[in-house]
């Protein structure tokens, strides 16, 4: 029997994947860590018969993935769900004003997983934080914000017994090793090397439901 995971997000999730409706699983993943968790799930755990999925899309905010919800994440029927999602809710409001407010991303994100678990109440959930560094497109004033996204999506992993990812941490500490511009390439997008960090973290989260 396989075992269906699907990652969802926005661009560093997306990561370059083909975005075609009918995609077969574990083609089209995209460069990033989606592709790098999937390669090594696929080679370590043949037995699972994984069929994994990357569902995200660039640009897209909280409000974006509650509305493809039905279509991207619950008929899939996923086994594993990973959501990485809450920068461009920021970076949107910064750049053009339509950005999603605190308020509303807590309210969307809770909606969004009560529907998951009603729908689908066996399934394993992967909640990664949201993350920036200050440089590049990011402007301080994004930092605020951007921790109290980061705060939200913890309760969230609290209140629906999910795993969580916390990435911001992990890059703040990433920069004792080199710069922050080795590990993203506008203070939002990984690099390759900053898409292995968050793969590592992620197969470290996953370990307990494989």
């Amino acid at each position: 029997m396989s075992t269906v995971v699907v990652f969802q997000g926005d661009s560093i999730t997306d990561s370059g994947r083909n975005q075609a409706l009918d995609v077969p699983p574990n083609q089209g993943l995209g460069g990033g860590y989606v592709n790098l968790a999937a390669s090594e799930l696929l080679e370590s755990h043949p037995e699972k018969d994984y069929q994994i999925y990357n569902k995200g899309i660039s640009g897209h905010r909280i409000v974006d993935l509650y509305a493809r919800w039905k279509r991207d994440a619950l008929n899939l029927q996923p086994a594993i769900l990973s959501i990485l999602i809450g920068v461009n809710d920021t970076w949107h409001e910064m750049h053009s004003h339509n950005g999603v407010e605190l308020e509303r991303f807590e309210l969307f994100y809770r909606m969004l997983l009560e529907w998951t678990r009603k729908e689908l109440p066996e399934t394993k959930i992967i909640l990664l934080e949201p993350y920036v560094l200050p440089f590049g497109a990011v402007e301080p004033n994004w930092l605020p914000e951007m921790a109290e996204r980061g705060k939200i999506t913890e309760k969230m992993a609290k209140e629906f017994n999910t795993a969580y990812v916390p990435l911001q941490i992990l890059f703040n500490e990433a920069l004792k090793r080199a710069p922050q511009e080795y590990w993203l390439k506008d203070g939002v997008h990984p690099t390759l090397a900053g898409h292995k960090l968050i793969s590592n973290a992620w197969m470290k989260a996953v370990e307990p439901y494989l």
